[in-house]
């Protein structure tokens, strides 16, 4: 990314929550990704509650790598997160695009809804088999914001105040990008990047950002918050960040 080059208009983000973690604090996940925890349904959603409330309130951000009985890490970047809902949650749709567009979780819900299941593979090594995500294509959202001929890339900004990602242009029109509502058949919770997550599904899992509040359509792209710190941008399943993994879509 050159730096003396002119930025587009931005999406107004939210002063950051928590202190950001690195690199190489998620790579020590590696040895927590071994340890998974097998639990009946019903034990299974109370480690999820437990751990998700007290990640909340963890300052350090550690217990946000911690594995769980869905398969599924807590990950945060931020030592809290904001809890945004039916009354407080916007989607913000700016940048090259020639009608700018907000959207309440009404908005959202209102429009064509998608229902897509693939493998979950995260760059640390773990994988969750066969993952329902529905919502609204990203292309949808593109197409009625109307982006404009200069436009090449996709940015996404996130309600935790820190973490952002992108995609190219072609990428995001893909029939596999969701910006997703529903996660394992049920809306998406908090703890698992709710109300709305983007869903990028052929990719490593750090390109499917969490607790989604912006998408601002750019010249070029910019490196999200991992790529920043060592990640690939083009984050294919079994074709980047140095593994082989079987594909997910």
């Amino acid at each position: 990314m050159n730096p003396e080059r002119p930025q587009e208009p931005d999406a107004p983000e939210p002063p950051a929550t928590g202190t950001p973690i690195g690199r190489r604090v998620l790579l020590g996940t590696l040895g927590l990704g071994a340890l998974g925890v097998i639990a009946a349904p019903t034990l299974q959603r109370g480690l999820e509650s437990v751990l998700g409330g007290v990640a909340g309130k963890d300052p350090t951000g550690l217990t946000g790598l911690l594995p769980n009985g869905g398969g599924f890490r807590y990950y945060s970047v931020t030592a809290s997160v904001p809890h945004l809902g039916e009354t407080s949650y916007r989607l913000t749709v700016n940048g090259l695009v020639d009608h700018p567009k907000t959207y309440t979780l009404a908005d959202l819900r209102a429009l064509p809804q998608t229902r897509l299941v693939h493998d979950v593979q995260c760059v640390t090594g773990w994988r969750v088999p066969k993952t329902p995500f529905e919502g609204v294509r990203l292309s949808a959202l593109l197409d009625a914001a109307g982006v404009q001929s200069s436009a090449a890339a996709v940015r996404f900004s996130c309600f935790d105040g820190a973490y952002t990602e992108s995609l190219t242009l072609d990428q995001a029109r893909r029939d596999d990008v969701l910006v997703a509502l529903k996660m394992q058949d049920k809306p998406v919770t908090h703890d698992h990047g709710g109300p709305v997550r983007l869903y990028v599904a052929p990719m490593y899992f750090y390109k499917s950002a969490k607790w989604l509040s912006g998408i601002t359509v750019t010249r070029d792209v910019r490196p999200g918050y991992w790529e920043e710190r060592g990640y690939d941008v083009d984050a294919w399943v079994g074709r980047s960040n140095g593994r082989d993994d079987a594909p997910t879509s």
